[in-house]
């Protein structure tokens, strides 16, 4: 049933190419994977394999890659995506040699992908599993690990129906995983070589604080106001706070807007509906950048830089269900955050909350009552801010004992 719902998938994934040019970058990527793999890597190669299903797994991972690279220097990395998203903003990072989409996890493209990587070490990213892939590693006596996982009850894994991804988990001889309740559901289904690691963007975020972190238009843009961060939004974010916006905006009170999503059509959803005086990125040449109480970030890449120069934040996804993006990555900086109210899938934020740092927001009234508390009182953002910085500092350390377990 597995095998011929991957079948079914490949041909879904190639009609719905026609109509979406997300999905058709994928499926136009998958075509060349073999091909840059012979072009990239020799019979006689060692090689490391790192796996992530999308670019957030990219960056958990990412504290554990630079370390394997460091100290395996003599090894070929070769780094997979599933998704777009990550391939197409990571296909030139220095961590790999070769990056590539992950082949369909049909049962011949694992034996070919495998016969051409051939690694002697196997890293997987939190929950991206692929039973065919991983068996025939198993097979092959491959060594695999799999990091930063988090599992819940409702997963298939712990379905009746869940042999064959149970079967595949097994696959790894050693599990990382965030939390207890993780380890435990494994032990349910008899997994016992599990270590409660935590999760590795603690220290991915923290690393963060050794950057130099300066945007010299963004200092100019906000100058002596206070700013709010709006990080990863989506519509249904946004349609709280331009209203917000709107009626707070001035000199002294600077808002950035950086959307998850920065095509054109979106863009202009947000500065149709903006009132203030606004930036472009894109544009920003020919505007005040000094005077404007609003800029529109209509780029990517940039958002965790911004972040060190906020006031406060607010970061997107929890107010619909696209799911909550990254809280940690303001929090290092010692931000107060709001967030919408759908995170249950997402521990950092329950623990954030209760820690003090992190606000959950329903509805228009209950965000402006928030916002204007934090802005009204400088005392009160320090202070929270502080409780966000200082939970970072306290949950890192599971790369060091990642990389402390792997011995090639």
């Amino acid at each position: 049933m597995y095998n011929l719902g991957i079948h079914i998938l490949s041909f879904i994934l190639k009609a719905l190419a026609l109509f979406n040019d997300k999905i058709k970058k994928g499926v136009e990527g998958r075509k060349k994977t073999f091909e840059i793999l012979k072009n990239h890597l020799i019979p006689n190669d060692k090689t490391i394999w790192f796996h992530c299903a999308s670019l957030g797994e990219y960056e958990q991972g990412l504290p554990v890659f630079e370390s394997i690279r460091k100290k395996y220097p003599a090894y070929k990395i070769v780094l997979t995506f599933f998704s777009p998203s990550g391939y197409e903003i990571r296909k030139n990072t220095p961590v790999a040699d070769v990056v590539v989409y992950l082949p369909l996890d049909t049962k011949g493209n694992s034996r070919r992908f495998l016969d051409i990587v051939n690694p002697e070490f196997t890293v997987f990213i939190k929950y991206d599993i692929w039973p065919n892939i991983l068996n025939e590693l198993k097979r092959r006596q491959g060594r695999a690990i799999l990091i930063s996982a988090l599992f819940r009850k409702n997963h298939s894994y712990f379905k009746w129906y869940g042999n064959h991804l149970r079967k595949a988990i097994r696959a790894f001889e050693h599990i990382f995983v965030q939390n207890e309740n993780s380890k435990m559901l494994l032990e349910d289904i008899d997994i016992t070589n599990v270590t409660v690691s935590g999760d590795t963007r603690y220290d991915r975020v923290s690393n963060q604080l050794l950057q130099d972190n300066t945007l010299n238009f963004i200092s100019d843009f906000k100058g002596d106001s206070l700013c709010i961060v709006i990080g990863s939004s989506w519509p249904e974010d946004e349609a709280l706070l331009i209203p917000y916006i709107n009626k707070n905006a001035s000199k002294d009170l600077k808002f950035i807007i950086a959307p998850h999503n920065i095509q054109n059509t979106q863009i202009k959803n947000i500065t149709t509906k903006l009132e203030p005086d606004y930036v472009l990125f894109s544009d920003m040449q020919n505007q005040n950048i000094k005077d404007a109480p609003v800029f529109v970030m209509d780029t990517i890449g940039l958002l965790t830089k911004i972040y060190s120069y906020a006031d406060m934040a607010y970061v997107g996804g929890a107010m619909g269900t696209t799911g909550l993006h990254n809280i940690l990555e303001p929090a290092v900086f010692g931000v107060p955050i709001i967030i919408g109210s759908n995170y249950d899938k997402f521990p950092e934020a329950e623990l954030m909350i209760k820690n003090g740092g992190v606000f959950s927001v329903n509805n228009f009234n209950i965000l402006e009552k928030k916002l204007n508390e934090l802005v009204k009182n400088s005392d009160k953002r320090v202070q929270l801010g502080s409780l966000n910085k200082t939970f970072i500092q306290k949950n890192k350390g599971a790369v060091n004992q990642i990389t402390d377990y792997i011995r090639i």
